[in-house]
């Protein structure tokens, strides 16, 4: 049985927030379980990223199949986007027909707009920490990730690869979770690990 997985894209998105968890579920849509269908969606079917990447959209809002899981990443478009009536709207039906709800970053502040994170235990971007926490209803958590009922939500950027990979665990077997995170080779070590006062910041 088919088993569609919409990433909603949107102005000035975060490249990493969609591409680290797309490589993860569609590594196994294309090695494991071919019923996985992975596919993107926007407004409009050319969307460009915070950094300039240019994305085409498999589908728009208005042909968009049923999905069984949704991710949504975050990104700078998240401040200017969030108010997009159009937008919230896809997200909040999209996650309405969903078994699974995910976000990267920023991009719970979506999911808490189209109505998925009142009452929930979530997380998001360290530089966002404050701000959702200044929505009242949300619990906030400072993890990579968190995982409540058929809520996902993930930190900043590279952590979007952990939540999938977890999530994969969850959906399949840890063991098929721990194969595709070899065959992607990830192992981070990264060579300035230190990054707890760093002399810029983005």
């Amino acid at each position: 049985m088919s088993f569609n997985i919409a990433f909603v894209l949107f102005s000035e998105f975060e490249e990493l927030d969609f591409v680290g968890p797309y490589e993860v579920l569609a590594a196994t849509a294309k090695h494991i379980d071919k019923e996985w269908k992975p596919f993107t969606v926007a407004k409009e079917r050319t969307v460009k990223s915070t950094n300039g990447l240019t994305v085409g959209a498999d589908y728009t809002f208005a042909d968009a199949p049923k999905a069984d899981l949704v991710l949504v990443p975050g990104g700078e478009g998240t401040r200017t986007q969030i108010d997009d009536e159009e937008l919230i709207a896809y997200i909040a039906k999209a996650c309405g027909e969903a078994e699974w709800i995910t976000s990267v970053c920023t991009g719970a502040f979506m999911l808490h707009r189209a109505g998925y994170l009142s009452g929930k235990r979530a997380t998001t971007h360290w530089s966002q920490i404050d701000e959702l926490r200044k929505l009242g209803d949300v619990e906030v958590v400072e993890e990579r990730w968190v995982h409540d009922g058929n809520v996902i939500t993930a930190a900043g950027v590279s952590a979007g690869i952990d939540m999938a990979l977890y999530l994969l665990g969850v959906l399949k077997s840890p063991e098929i979770a721990r194969a595709v995170q070899r065959g992607i080779e990830y192992d981070p070590a990264p060579p300035y690990a230190d990054v707890e006062a760093p002399a810029v910041s983005l």
